[in-house]
Parts: C-alpha cells; structure tokens; sequence
C-alpha cells in the first residue's frame, strides 16, 4: 500500500482542507478527517469544499433560499411584483446597451465612451464611487482598450481579456468585479453574471457552495469560474421556478441576500 501524498491544501473559514492521494484515488479530508473520496481530484475537492460549507453558521440550502425569496415575492419570476422590482430595469439597460454598442460593434470600435457610461448610469447596481471612477475612464484614453476587452471577455476570451480589463482599469482604482462583469452580463446574460462581491459570497455560504471562500477582490479568472459554477448550481436548483436566464438568477442571490424582513413587503 503506497503512502498518501497530499496535493492541495485549502481554507474554509477556520476549517483545514486538504486533497490526499493514496493507491489511485484521492480522498478529501477537512480537519483531518475524510469526508469525501473519488477518482478525480478536482470532483472531490469541488465535494469536499461543499460538504464543509454545510457547517458554515449561515448555512439554510437551497430550499432555505427558495423559501427566503418565495417570501418576498411568492409567485416567483414570472410575477408583476418581481418583474417590476428586479427585472424591468436591467432589460432596459440591456436593450440601451444593445442599441447604442452592440457587441459585435464593440470588439473594435472607437468612441463608445459615453453610450456604455451611459448604460453604468442607468441601473443602481454599481456604487456611486465606482460610477465616479468609471466615468474618468470611459472620457479618458483607456476608453476603447476596456470597453473592447470587455467584449471580448463576453465572447469567451476569457482571462487574457480579463487581464486587460485590469490593466485599464486599476489606474483609477477601479479594476472591481462589479465594473468587469456589467457589461458582459448585459450583452449575454445567458452566459454571463454580475458580481456584487459581498452579497454573492453571503449567498454561497448560505446554499454550501466553495465560492464563499474561492473570492478575492483581485480580477482572478478562477474567481469568474468559481462563480458560475456557482450560478450553473443554482440554476439548476431553480428550475421549476424557470428562470429565464442569469439576470433572475442573479436576482434571486441578491434578494436572499440582501432583502430585510423589516423593510420590504411581500410582492405578488
């Protein structure tokens, strides 16, 4: 019997992880003791950060989360209380978007500053600081070189595009997810999502998923990535509430999450 070889350690809160091989399989233990074992490396370790969020004090699952949104809105996506709350606003500033810098316009366009500010402006899901700093972007010269990486990064290009997103943006202190995933989550919202950082990863650790420690502030790709797993889970979990796409799911996180019993009245 050949000696376990430990390949990856992790943190979940207070909680060590670690991804043990031994004689072929791999074994995935959190304070020493295996909860989870398999073939494949990146499947137990995907489990075992699961599993181990389940003990996180937050913790209430998806049917807490369905019960929490239900709540507030009880006839789901498809009732006028939540399309006017949560829906409505966003497909505005799609179809704006869509009008004014069309994506496939947009991967090599000049001058499209001031429409996709515009577009920023028109939704409350940006801070104002950060609609601040943007707009120094968007009428400066890294206009054209974000606005074009963004488009790319919504075509799949992934993290090269991401990296340049960054690279226009950190000089005004605003290479933030929120700012890197607007537009992509309004040209594709069937592919893409938005990221309010801290109630997404409140969300995660509510429903058990590994997202809620995979975060950093940093624009890391495998932050993105860890995110739409998360989404992709959550989808499927709501599918009998039939989102039409990530623009519901993305409501649904930011309702459970964000939604206070004593401030907001149930919406049919």
């Amino acid at each position: 019997m050949s000696k376990a070889e430990t390949i990856r350690i992790g943190r979940l809160g207070k909680k060590e992880l670690r991804l043990v091989r031994k004689d072929g399989r791999f074994f995935g233990l959190a304070h020493g003791k295996v909860c989870v074992e398999g073939e494949k490396a990146d499947d137990v370790w995907r489990q075992l950060h699961d599993d181990a969020g389940k003990g996180d004090p937050k913790y209430f699952g998806f049917e807490g989360a369905w019960a929490r949104f239900l709540r507030f809105f009880p006839n789901g996506f498809h009732s006028a209380g939540y399309t006017n709350a949560e829906r409505d606003y966003k497909i505005a500033a799609k179809q704006r978007l869509d009008e004014t810098a069309p994506l496939e316009q947009a991967v090599t366009a000049s001058g499209l500053g001031e429409p996709v500010l515009a577009v920023f402006r028109a939704t409350n899901l940006l801070s104002p600081f950060e609609k601040v700093r943007l707009q120094d972007v968007l009428r400066g010269p890294a206009a054209d070189e974000f606005i074009r990486a963004a488009a790319r990064f919504t075509l799949g290009e992934g993290k090269p595009a991401l990296v340049q997103m960054e690279r226009a943006l950190k000089p005004h202190d605003n290479a933030k997810w929120t700012v890197a995933t607007y537009l992509p989550f309004l040209w594709r919202p069937e592919e893409h999502m938005f990221l309010k950082p801290e109630v997404t990863k409140d969300f995660a650790a509510r429903v058990g998923h590994r997202f809620a420690s995979d975060y950093e502030p940093r624009l890391n790709f495998a932050v993105y990535e860890s995110l739409l797993d998360l989404v992709s889970k959550t989808a499927a979990e709501l599918v009998e509430l039939k989102p039409r796409d990530r623009i519901d799911v993305q409501s649904f996180i930011w309702v459970v999450g964000d939604y206070k019993e004593d401030s907001e009245q149930s919406q049919p």
